[in-house]
């Protein structure tokens, strides 16, 4: 008869000595991922941050596109960002990623370069007595970007 079971069960019995890892070498795998983690967390939490102004910036193009075609076709600036949702340029006035809201700051054709309020009145009836439109836009955000520039000066 040959012995089959018991050499079977030497070779069983060796290789379950054998497997699994110390503690040791699971110690060092777990701090290894540990500082890749930390290397890669300054990068990951600013991502939001950067996606948010990608899209501050093609809106702001968007935008200054658009009046720039309102213009070319109608041979005057919009009054308002509504008029040209409204003719059909836009679907909709799109949010400012930053603030959260669909105001934008407005630059007015015949408009002074050091005007710090583009709520005020003047700019109202400078608008009606000049009939001129909007010739640029900006954000209304007062943070900074991740570059340390103003949003409202891009």
């Amino acid at each position: 008869m040959v012995r089959r079971s018991n050499s079977g069960h030497n070779i069983r019995r060796r290789r379950s000595q054998q497997g699994g890892f110390t503690l040791l070498e699971l110690i060092i795998v777990i701090a290894v991922i540990g500082i890749l983690a930390a290397i890669a967390m300054p990068n990951l939490t600013q991502t939001p941050r950067r996606a948010q102004e990608a899209v501050l910036r093609t809106n702001l193009n968007t935008l200054r596109q658009v009046i720039d075609q309102y213009y070319g076709d109608k041979g005057f600036y919009p009054a308002d960002l509504e008029s040209l949702a409204d003719d059909g340029y836009l679907r909709d006035v799109p949010t400012d990623p930053i603030t959260g809201e669909k105001e934008w700051g407005l630059v007015y054709e015949g408009s002074p370069d050091d005007i710090t309020d583009p709520d005020s009145i003047a700019w109202e009836v400078d608008l009606e007595l000049e009939g001129g439109g909007i010739i640029d836009v900006f954000s209304l955000s007062e943070d900074l970007s991740l570059d340390g520039e103003p949003y409202a000066e891009w």
